[in-house]
């Protein structure tokens, strides 16, 4: 059966290919911390040496102004064609560390998951193709297609360097497809297949009032205090039915056609076991949606910080003289990130309490919505593999989280993005104990391998 020695190849090596992923999610590749700078190219190095390993493919090291891009290509598969493979090497801070059962870079398995910052977003899921390639190579001595690999180190920083790195090298990119290793399948009770993320946009903002810091005593009552005011001004963005209260936010969102309603619906899911698996109780959200419509085709505001004051042990008797907080909007398709911006910046200076001076500026990056037609002739090959490895067919989900990529690859060259990560929504990127189902790795390079050849079939 076509195929079948390089997934045998795969299945012989599982062993390796695990403690090579441990040693990668020990790689303390940090985009944001400054004092990992050394770990973020000791990561880049890894990942190039890696691709250099697998096979005969021309790997480069790209350098950028924050972060190197990792790019190699095959492009020996004549008439078959060619897919830009997307993944990142860098993670997430692990804080809070005493939150951790065991040390974020010092990998660990137990019960059947690896457990480590950054080991499901992303460096178990981009490790998969990286294998695969290898197990082609040494089995077959050439890939089912054509191959590019784009890596790269700042996806958790927002992706800075690669809005500009994509515009300026359309011609060494140009693929047919983009496949993500990045994102994450729904559940791990079934497969899932993303086709549309939100986008994002964000603020920071400051209320001044007095130039220090003032004796609660002495000057209450005489001057406004900052954190009351925030709080005050925090709370005019929300009507009590959970609706933006801003104006304009909502003038670009498409309401959902009853055909896109009722597939969400058509979706198994269980309100109530969701909201006991992350111990939330019901009664929050816009009115007038499910859930799922919230999560996945609904605008969001949400305050990710807010701070001031005195914050040590016993009392303070102070009136700070400053508050501070940071918005994120998730955004839905025609939404414009500078738009949204505009408009909330708008109605926070209308809303400023008396008494205070605000301070705004935007968030470091903003990114449109994304999407991929449901009936893209590269999603039914990749339903097909997932059925060949589960027995089932893939849900057809939306993703409420925000990956730039999708957008970008369409913005600048007009190709689509399909999210083939074997990561689950469950396995705690972001948060202390962060993990990786060893199953799905073996599952994805299964999965991988049986999409490429698909992919190349279809060409032939």
């Amino acid at each position: 059966m076509p195929g079948e020695n390089v997934r045998a190849y795969l299945r012989s090596h599982h062993e390796r290919i695990l403690n090579l992923l441990t040693d990668f999610a020990a790689i303390p590749s940090v985009s944001t911390d400054p004092a990992h700078a050394d770990d973020m190219r000791r990561a880049a190095q890894w990942v190039a040496d890696r691709l250099a390993t697998a096979g005969p493919l021309s790997v480069r090291v790209m350098e950028t102004p924050h972060n190197p891009i990792i790019y190699a290509e095959w492009l020996g598969a004549l008439g078959k064609p060619t897919v830009l493979v997307y993944g990142h090497y860098d993670v997430q801070p692990p804080d809070p560390l005493e939150k951790w059962d065991t040390p974020p870079f010092s990998p660990t398995v137990r019960d059947g998951r690896l457990y480590a910052r950054g080991v499901s977003d992303d460096k178990g899921p981009v490790l998969i193709p990286m294998m695969v390639a290898e197990a082609f190579f040494a089995v077959d001595g050439a890939l089912p297609l054509n191959i590019k690999f784009l890596i790269e180190g700042e996806e958790e920083i927002g992706s800075p360097s690669l809005d500009p790195f994509i515009a300026a090298h359309k011609e060494l990119l140009a693929a047919d497809l983009v496949l993500s290793a990045d994102g994450a399948m729904w559940r791990p009770t079934e497969p899932s297949l993303t086709v549309a993320s939100r986008g994002l946009a964000g603020l920071n903002l400051t209320l001044t009032a007095a130039a220090k810091d003032l004796h609660s005593g002495r000057h209450g009552g005489s001057v406004a205090n900052p954190l009351q005011a925030m709080a005050q001004l925090i709370a005019s963005l929300h009507h009590a039915d959970g609706r933006i209260a801003v104006a304009g936010f909502y003038d670009r969102v498409r309401e959902l056609s009853d055909a896109e309603r009722a597939a969400i619906a058509a979706i198994p899911f269980d309100d109530a076991e969701y909201l006991a698996q992350i111990g939330a109780p019901p009664g929050h959200g816009e009115q007038g949606y499910t859930l799922l419509e919230r999560q996945w085709t609904r605008p969001t505001l949400e305050l990710n910080g807010l701070w001031g004051g005195y914050q040590g042990p016993g009392q303070k008797t102070v009136i700070p003289c400053e508050a501070h907080a940071k918005i994120t909007c998730r955004l839905v398709p025609d939404q414009d990130p500078d738009e949204i911006v505009a408009v909330i910046t708008r109605h926070l200076e209308a809303h400023q309490p008396p008494g205070t001076r605000l301070t705004i500026a935007p968030g470091d990056h903003g990114t449109p919505a994304a999407h991929i037609a449901t009936d893209h002739p590269a999603l039914a090959a990749a339903s097909a593999a997932l059925q060949a490895v589960y027995g089932e067919t893939p849900l057809v989900v939306r993703m409420g989280a925000t990956v730039p990529i999708m957008e970008l690859f369409n913005r600048h060259m007009g190709i689509d993005t399909v999210y083939f990560s074997f990561s689950t929504s469950d396995e705690d990127y972001h948060a202390p104990n962060e993990f990786f189902r060893v199953n799905r790795l073996h599952e994805g390079l299964e999965a991988w391998a049986r999409y490429w050849e698909l992919l190349g079939e279809a060409h032939a």
